[in-house]
């Protein structure tokens, strides 16, 4: 039965996606009608701060806000500052007293019973300059989840949660100051693990019959959760994502059957090299951040990054507003990758390029081998966001120096949980001093219950994928051979499948994600009002999800779009797990209503 407008998808407390499930509703949203957002019960956690944070940010503004402020919440004293020094940049009229860092910890006494606490870091702004906060929460991704900020509103409340410093003041250390380091590592502050005089958790055991894993968790843990078990839980999602673990095992088990893999995936990778972020974006984020660093501490100028391909949006963003700038090349074919290479001949230099493979929403492969050779040859890095065609499917390490990836997609699949990865390529010949510069820069803002959460879903991924993969060809075979569709967009039939091809594990499939264009766009409507899926934003779950891409994510700019050829009216279609045959059906009646339209 598909959600009602604002319903969470999946519904539960913690959802990933939101229902909209008409075009008009989404129409409705963007123009923020109030027959849609006042229905809103959640959204996705970087564009819709989640109610359980509002709630606490409410809290936080009557103890310690003053009049004509507003607050947003981050994980850690380092990503606060952040945010701090983007208002200093994107607004350098705001007085620098105006935009104020306040860190609130647990104060409890400790003993031996390690139990997983929280602070969270606030920064205090006019209110008339939200939307150059919201860009931070929204583009970097690291703002804090709901479980976190479930925790600590609870905390709050309870007074365990307490300023460090009176109300009002700020620490010198707090604002931000010019000099060579524009990054400072964050001190014991940083550090989410303090010790608390609580209950024990009851005995581990098998989860009872009349309870979901989710409610186990909650039940068994709820703010008690040790340590030690999140701390396992992030260790097996590493060894998951570097190849060392494959069995859908209990996380002691499983660490102790891979804790011998030295190959993974690749020879040479191990966990070790697999860093975890609390979103896919702020995995992108903060590579960015450290290729930047690193740039800095070799003492080179400056440089531009380079998008290449139509990116998911905020990629896109990140390079532009953090740095120097970006080139985008919005197709990323050879014409693109023609120019790139006589920009390159003529003198210019730039720090990085980002790519997607394949990209969102065209699902088009960049040609990742002459890439590297220009790389290689212009002594640039490579980052690559292999979200949409997962490591099981395809192998782009051997291109690139990091390989990205939202966890909170297709590695999850129960779309409850937001999470990231970067991988550090032990061959790239950048390897040692980028391994040096992200030793320095990396700290482990990923929310412990979250990771439990992460863990517990992506024990089945690997199995997930093949079915997923079997569906997405049939649904793709089925729109291709519909007479009122004009364009199928899937890494198996649009032009660039050779490049995707070269990177294809020989039993790799061509994802669960794609995306069709109608003759007419009564058409598109038409199909997608009458199709029997989910209907909300994100990829990779477990159900069929589908959304009128353009419009959720380009509304305001969709001549923009359409330069790139991102048609107005193209809907994005994420393939679950259900049975081929019904999944099927469900798509040639939508078909024909828009054979109808």
């Amino acid at each position: 039965m598909l959600a009602a407008v604002g319903a969470p998808v999946p519904n539960t407390a913690h959802a990933v996606s939101v229902s909209l499930p008409s075009w008009k509703a989404n129409v409705g949203y963007e123009e923020g009608e109030d027959w849609v957002v006042s229905k809103m019960q959640t959204g996705y956690p970087r564009f819709f701060i989640h109610l359980t944070i509002q709630e606490l940010e409410r809290e936080i503004m009557k103890k310690y806000g003053k009049n004509n402020e507003r607050v947003m919440l981050f994980p850690s004293p380092a990503t606060a500052k952040r945010c701090q020094k983007f208002f200093h940049d994107r607004a350098p009229n705001v007085p620098i007293t105006a935009v104020r860092l306040l860190n609130l910890e647990p104060k409890m006494s400790s003993n031996d019973h390690d139990t997983v606490l929280s602070g969270v870091y606030c920064i205090f702004f006019p209110k008339e300059h939200f939307p150059i906060a919201k860009q931070v929460w929204q583009h970097t991704g690291d703002g804090i989840s709901s479980r976190r900020g479930e925790f600590c509103l609870k905390a709050l409340q309870d007074g365990y949660l307490q300023p460090v410093v009176a109300p009002g003041r700020i620490r010198s250390d707090s604002l931000y100051t010019k000099g060579p380091r524009r990054y400072q590592r964050g001190g014991s502050q940083n550090n989410i693990n303090f010790l608390v005089n609580l209950p024990d958790p009851s005995p581990a055991g098998p989860i009872p019959e009349d309870k979901d894993y989710a409610t186990f968790v909650e039940e068994r843990f709820g703010r008690n959760l040790n340590i030690q078990l999140a701390e396992q839980a992030k260790v097996a999602m590493r060894r998951r994502i570097a190849g060392c673990l494959t069995d859908n095992l209990e996380p002691d088990e499983a660490l102790f059957k891979s804790s011998q893999c030295t190959g993974g995936r690749h020879p040479g990778m191990t966990e070790d090299h697999v860093f975890l972020y609390p979103t896919g974006m702020s995995a992108i984020f903060n590579t960015h951040r450290m290729l930047r660093a690193h740039a800095e501490k070799e003492g080179r100028p400056p440089l531009k990054s380079i998008c290449f391909g139509f990116t998911y949006i905020d990629t896109l963003k990140i390079l532009e507003k953090w740095g120097p700038g970006c080139l985008f090349y919005g197709r990323g074919d050879s014409a693109d990758l023609d120019d790139l290479e006589r920009r390159l001949k003529s003198g210019e230099r730039y720090l990085s390029l980002f790519t997607e493979f394949p990209s969102n929403p065209l699902l088009h492969s960049s040609d990742l081998p002459r890439l590297r050779r220009l790389a290689d040859e212009y002594d640039f890095a490579i980052a690559v966001d292999e979200t949409v065609g997962n490591v099981i499917n395809i192998n782009v390490l051997p291109y690139a120096d990091i390989v990205m990836s939202s966890l909170t997609k297709v590695f999850s699949g129960d779309s409850n949980v937001m999470g990231g990865s970067a991988i550090l390529n032990p061959h790239s010949k950048h390897f040692d001093a980028f391994r040096q510069t992200v030793d320095k820069e990396y700290e482990d803002n990923y929310w412990a219950e979250d990771a439990v959460f992460m863990e517990r879903n992506s024990r089945d991924f690997i199995s997930r994928i093949d079915r997923i993969n079997t569906n997405a060809d049939a649904i793709a075979t089925t729109l291709r051979n519909a007479k009122n569709v004009k364009a199928v967009y899937y890494p198996k039939y649009v032009a660039s499948r050779p490049n995707y091809d070269t990177c294809r594990h020989p039993n790799g499939g061509y994802g669960g994600l794609l995306s069709v264009v109608f003759n007419r766009p009564e058409q598109a409507v038409a199909f997608f009002d009458a199709l029997e899926v989910q209907k909300g934003p994100s990829l990779g779950t477990n159900f069929t999800l589908a959304c009128p891409y353009t419009v959720l994510a380009h509304y305001t700019e969709m001549e923009w779009t359409a330069e790139w050829g991102v048609d107005p009216d193209l809907v994005r279609v994420s393939v679950g797990l259900e049975d081929t045959g019904p999944l099927v059906e469900c798509f040639e009646r939508a078909l024909a209503a828009a054979a109808a339209a």
